[in-house]
């Protein structure tokens, strides 16, 4: 039953100003017509030297912010600041209840309360944000060789290490709100969460996702790798022991392979070209409601703009070389970006890693939050864009072939 939205923040309120109880909280969603600043806040207390501190960190679209405010007046405040922000949700997690708060589109609030059979443990270690998702020494980083047997990082994969967990923090947060929201199931042990690796290569990626799910998250998951030629390492018994086995693979190309039921979490990282195309139409066809894909090359829309004239007045972007191949990289994912929100999905473009790391380091995350979206708007300036580049963007294509334009 709803009830006034004050009289239910003023009870969220009560249990974050709780140092003692207070385990966790969590800010996301937005209300009806608004957007709060933060596309998600956490808070939880901390013991620091100078006492004990509320930690608020907020996310905006590619990083974290934290910040500590000590108990009491400055906790309040902070507290009170973000209350006054419009988030749809909020999830409080006490040592003896779970608290979960929903504003409804007419401004009212849903809060549902629940006890606990037993207390939970409060973690105050301030450090504990810092420590890795995949620690150094994880089984199955010395299984894929990214660390020694001392359980050391090697020199030699340090980015690929950095690659791997930066993309496994995005992957966190992206299946957290949308579980947290209901966009994805809660996944049971006889219905795990279904994730595909689309060209999985050698399937670092693919062991580190279920790994971290599974093992660090607790979420009971099944994870399919995709790719067109089979590698040693799927059937690796020294990794297949550190990871599980609730992983498989399927050998065959990312438009032809068959992947029954359908995956609810698509990941593709690193697909040359229009391979990453081929992804975003298949998970488009599946409806998956999360899809995170890091593009590499971008030949196909760059190859058009060489046997085209560049309109008027935009001679400068493509007149140098190098100009030209940035200037097709950023069209043709703002072209992939139109598309998916065409079809419903809510579209964000970041960085994933930095560029020291690997200069291919944008991600499109994609979230399909219900159905589609009849925007004319996005489709008018879709049109205007492609009509004044002269380009056919691979996806388009694709995804007319799939019945899904």
């Amino acid at each position: 039953m709803s009830e006034p939205l004050l009289d239910a923040l003023d009870q969220v309120r009560s249990h974050l100003l709780d140092p003692d109880a207070l385990v966790r909280a969590v800010a996301s969603g937005r209300r009806k017509g608004v957007r709060p600043p933060w596309r998600r806040v956490e808070l939880r207390y901390v013991d620091l030297k100078a006492g004990r501190h509320l930690q608020v960190t907020s996310y905006d679209e590619t990083q974290a912010h934290t910040a500590n405010h000590a108990a009491g007046e400055p906790a309040r405040a902070a507290v009170d600041e973000l209350l006054d922000q419009p988030f749809g949700n909020w999830h409080v997690d006490t040592t003896t209840e779970s608290h979960q708060l929903r504003v409804t589109k007419k401004g009212a609030a849903l809060l549902h309360t629940q006890s606990r059979s037993d207390e939970l443990e409060v973690d105050r270690d301030h450090d504990r944000d810092k420590q890795r998702l995949l620690p150094e020494d994880d089984p199955v980083l010395v299984a894929l060789g990214i660390s020694d047997q001392h359980g050391r990082v090697k020199p030699s994969r340090q980015s690929k290490y950095r690659q791997v967990e930066e993309f496994l923090r995005i992957l966190d947060v992206s299946v957290r709100d949308a579980l947290e929201q209901g966009h994805l199931r809660e996944p049971t042990p006889h219905d795990p969460l279904r994730v595909v690796d689309l060209g999985c290569g050698n399937a670092y990626l693919t062991f580190a996702a279920h790994r971290f799910l599974h093992e660090v998250r607790g979420l009971p998951v099944h994870l399919t790798g995709v790719d067109r030629r089979a590698q040693p390492r799927w059937s690796d018994p020294a990794v297949l022991e550190a990871v599980g086995r609730e992983t498989g693979f399927v050998r065959g190309t990312i438009q032809d392979a068959v992947v029954e039921p359908p995956p609810e979490v698509v990941l593709a990282l690193h697909a040359c070209d229009t391979a990453t195309d081929d992804a975003l139409a298949r998970a488009v066809e599946w409806k998956a409601p999360v899809v995170l894909a890091a593009p590499c090359c971008h030949h196909d829309i760059a190859a058009q703009l060489r046997r085209t004239s560049t309109p008027t007045p935009y001679a400068m972007l493509t007149r140098h070389g190098i100009l030209r191949e940035r200037f097709a990289d950023t069209l043709t994912d703002a072209l992939r970006a139109s598309l998916l929100r065409m079809h419903g999905y809510r579209v964000d473009v970041m960085q994933f890693v930095e560029s020291r790391h690997t200069p291919r380091n944008t991600l499109v995350r994609v979230i399909r939050p219900g159905s589609p979206v009849r925007d004319d708007a996005v489709r008018k300036e879709y049109d205007e864009l492609v009509t004044t580049w002269s380009v056919r963007p691979a996806l388009a294509e694709l995804l007319e072939r799939h019945g899904s334009a």
